[in-house]
Parts: C-alpha cells; structure tokens; sequence
C-alpha cells in the first residue's frame, strides 16, 4: 500500500511540475497584431479669379488615397467627383470619376505636393471615347502650372 502512494504522489507530482514548466522564449511567438490603418482627412483649394477648385484627401497609410475632387468654374458647369489613387513618392496619381453636363466620365489626374501644398500636373493625354481619359506619358507631366491648391480647414459637410 506505502508502494501504491508512493507512486501515486510521485506521479501527482510531476504532472505539477509539468504544468509548471516554462517553454523556452525560443518557442514564445507573440500573435500577429494587425498593422493599424493611419487615417487623415486634408483639404486643399485653388481660387483662381473666379473658379474654384476643392480637393479633399482621405489617406490611409501613407500611400493610399481617396477623396473628392471639385472644379467649380465661373458660368461653366461644374465637375465633381471622387478619386482614388496612390501616392508615388512626392506626387499623387489617381482616377477622378466624376459628373457634369450630366454625364458621368472619368479621368487620370495628378497632383504634385510641395510643403502645404498639391500643385495640379497636366501633360498631353488620350481619350478612348468612352469617357476615360488618361496620360499619355506620366513621366512627361508639367507641374509649372498656376493651380496650386493650398491647405485649408475642411469644411464639415465635405468630412461626412
């Protein structure tokens, strides 16, 4: 009988200390935490005379955009839309679909930051027909324009 204790806590005993037991940090992987998606909401505008051009930029990350996009022309009709698109390194490129007179069309944009800043690009492009249009030659684009739209308070209606 003292044998069959015996046993008995000896085996109790190693299955305690077995729980006990620490695994070697080798063997510690922390689970994977999901990479936090940086939001900012910035809005930038052009007056040039009368016309007034509106951009509102959603970034996530540091490369991946959306947004809205304005042109409000003097006794012209207005185009608004959305874009989305990605940053390449200082420049922004992205698809802007967007309606006026009615219909609805979309086109390649690009806008090039400096400080505060997004100084719109322009180069020769082409039209399928269908209503897209894209650059031809990004690499080509000129940035020398007079559109440059500055940082501004985004308004409250364009944050919903």
């Amino acid at each position: 009988m003292k044998n069959f204790i015996f046993c008995c806590t000896v085996f109790v005993t190693l299955v305690a200390c077995k729980k006990d037991a620490k695994v070697p940090e080798s063997e510690i992987k922390p689970a994977p935490v999901p990479e936090a998606v940086i939001s900012n909401t910035d809005c930038y505008q052009a007056v040039l005379k009368k016309d007034t051009i509106t951009l509102r930029l959603d970034l996530k990350g540091t490369d991946i955009v959306s947004g809205k996009l304005t042109y409000n022309f003097f006794e012209k009709d207005k185009s608004d839309g959305t874009i989305t698109g990605k940053m390449h390194g200082d420049t922004l490129y992205a698809n802007y679909i967007f309606t006026a007179e009615g219909q609805t069309s979309q086109s390649e944009v690009a806008f090039l930051k400096k400080g505060e800043t997004f100084i719109e690009g322009y180069g020769d492009i082409s039209d399928d027909g269908k209503g897209k249009v894209t650059f031809k030659n990004k690499r080509k684009l000129n940035f020398g324009s007079n559109t440059v739209l500055h940082k501004i308070a985004c308004p409250k209606e364009s944050l919903k």
